[in-house]
């Protein structure tokens, strides 16, 4: 991690072209966290490069909306065969999708504002669900537009002010990750003894005439 960090910090200045890219990529259902790529984000903006900060705010910005704009585009040309794998057999699960497009009918802009802030694929099942419903694409760019800037607002700043703590945060997450370490470890040590001592005990048992 600390080497990631540290080849991030070296390409600071460009870092803004590999998010915009990346969330474009997420958008094609690629596995890659919006949620991951806009706090790297804000922590570069707070700590690594503050002069490129509206840079890479609008890289996020703009990358995660052009990256709905994919999802959407998929789900209305090529959701009804994308159903067929697996994968999207779960994320467009019929029920699901009976359940999001009752939401738009019955809270229109909410579902993507409210939408925005749940992460683990929600996002881009209401995407492509509103272009495989045959939402006016006009109406659901409007209403993901209002949704992701308040998003993307909200989560960068929160995660700017973060970052400018970050070299604090950092420190506490290694120790914090080494006493989980070592919990592990005396755990596993624990639990190994046990069995060890309980096999000795069943051979010995067995031996017994």
């Amino acid at each position: 991690m600390e080497q990631f960090v540290e080849f991030i910090t070296q390409h600071a200045s460009k870092a803004h072209w590999f998010i915009f890219l990346s969330l474009l990529l997420a958008g094609c259902n690629i596995p890659i966290s919006i949620d991951v790529v806009l706090i790297l984000s804000a922590v570069l903006a707070a700590s690594f490069v503050p002069e490129h900060t509206y840079l890479l705010f609008g890289s996020v910005l703009f990358g995660c909306m052009f990256s709905a704009w994919i999802a959407y585009f998929l789900g209305r040309f090529i959701g009804d065969k994308l159903v067929k794998f697996r994968f999207f057999a779960k994320l467009l699960h019929p029920q699901r999708l009976e359940k999001l497009q009752g939401f738009y009918s019955k809270y229109g802009i909410w579902t993507f504002i409210i939408g925005r802030f749940i992460p683990f694929g929600v996002r881009n099942c209401i995407f492509m669900t509103s272009g495989m419903s045959k939402m006016p694409f006009k109406t659901f760019a409007l209403r993901d537009a209002v949704g992701c800037t308040i998003w993307t607002t909200c989560s960068f700043t929160v995660f700017y002010m973060i970052g400018q703590n970050f070299q604090t945060i950092w420190e506490s997450v290694k120790t914090f990750n080494i006493i989980i370490f070592a919990a592990f470890s005396v755990t596993g040590i624990i639990v190994f003894w046990y069995k060890l001592k309980k096999r000795k005990r069943i051979e010995a048992s067995n031996k017994t005439p």
